[in-house]
């Protein structure tokens, strides 16, 4: 699916992507799930569902919290006080420690939530809005769109990747 460009493209593709996540998630047995103790030997914070799930939920409480000062005519600090992006690796490992006692379910609904308030938010916006360069000065060279395309439908897709790669490494039966 091409990089969405306006509100309605990124719409289905949030919806979407996010209905393919569940359904990579329902190849897992409910053993697997419950089992907070177990984690896949990959090189990768998210080694577990839960922690695929409560990573995308963190960044997208982010973008959130980004697009809601900049509506406030604040400038956020993106992407947190004081870090940059080349600190993204330590931004996920303290995501993953945030939440690594949180059970199965819980991540489930935190998603949800999450989920339901960043599709609240883009419908909130035109096109004009969300895509069009230079329209907040706090979005810099990018676009409001762009960081909800990341929060939504690109990070879904990096968590089917990457519970792939989680169901690669369960033991066999």
């Amino acid at each position: 699916m091409p990089r969405p460009t306006s509100r309605s493209e990124l719409l289905e593709a949030a919806a979407s992507e996010y209905e393919r996540l569940h359904l990579a998630l329902g190849r897992f047995e409910p053993t697997v799930l419950a089992d907070l103790a177990w984690e896949a030997d990959i090189e990768d914070t998210s080694r577990h569902p839960r922690d695929v799930l409560t990573h995308i939920h963190a960044w997208q409480l982010l973008a959130l919290g980004w697009a809601e000062a900049g509506e406030a005519g604040g400038t956020p600090q993106v992407p947190g006080e004081g870090r940059t992006w080349r600190e993204t690796p330590e931004i996920n490992a303290e995501i993953r420690e945030r939440y690594l006692d949180t059970p199965y379910a819980e991540a489930v609904d935190l998603l949800a939530g999450s989920h339901a308030r960043c599709l609240d938010t883009i419908e909130a916006h035109t096109d004009d809005q969300l895509f069009t360069r230079g329209r907040y000065a706090w979005t810099k060279s990018t676009t409001l769109g762009a960081y909800f395309v990341s929060a939504t439908s690109s990070h879904y897709v990096w968590g089917q990747n990457t519970l792939r790669r989680i169901q690669r490494a369960l033991p066999s039966p």
